[in-house]
């Protein structure tokens, strides 16, 4: 059965103030709604796997909304970061470390590791995605260039694949090109169909 069909009676809501996980999801051709998200608090506990930490903050973030949902609504909200070197990188807090974080990437792979939890009013469920990208070595040129031109301050990393860094510097990806702009949205297609079904 087709994600549409089982979506009948639903309201489904993406809670995220990002526009490309927006454009994302309105590319699976399905309704919903955006709920905004305040200034949410992205800490992790010390100690927690690279690989589940998204998962954690996608979880942390449908919390928020504990109480608001009814039964016919189903919330969509995830994270993303960026591990390179055994670093996990966040959003830039200020344009010097976004050109500090471009330097990191440079010349290396890095893994962009995406959370997502979909959640009701009774039950919840996670997942994730990983891919690896990899840079060619960047002049300080170039990563200047990009910190002035585009908002690197809005992206875990400090880039954006689908914006000129991305087009210049990146040399290949392994796995999901649409889980480095932030929604791994084949994956999250799966998942809804999977989550609907048991839940009705």
């Amino acid at each position: 059965m087709l994600l549409q069909e089982l979506l009948t009676g639903y309201k489904l809501v993406l809670a995220s103030g990002s526009p490309r996980r927006k454009d994302l999801l309105g590319g699976l051709n399905i309704p919903f709604e955006v709920w905004p998200t305040e200034h949410q608090d992205e800490s992790f506990p010390s100690g927690l796997d690279t690989e589940i930490i998204p998962q954690y903050l996608a979880k942390k973030k449908s919390l928020a909304f504990t109480g608001k949902l009814d039964n016919s609504t189903i919330l969509i909200t995830s994270d993303t970061i960026v591990a390179c070197n055994g670093m996990v990188l966040g959003k830039p807090a200020d344009m010097v470390e976004a050109s500090n974080m471009l330097k990191l990437l440079s010349g290396n792979m890095h893994t962009v590791v995406t959370g997502v939890c979909i959640s009701s009013s009774s039950r919840s469920a996670t997942f994730q995605s990983s891919t690896n990208v990899y840079f060619r070595n960047l002049s300080a040129e170039e990563i200047d260039y990009y910190v002035q031109h585009y908002n690197p301050l809005d992206k875990a990393g400090a880039y954006g694949v689908q914006e000129w860094i991305g087009f210049v510097g990146v040399e290949r990806i392994e796995g999901s090109y649409f889980n480095v702009m932030g929604l791994p949205v084949q994956r999250l297609y799966i998942e809804l169909v999977s989550f609907l079904q048991n839940n009705s």
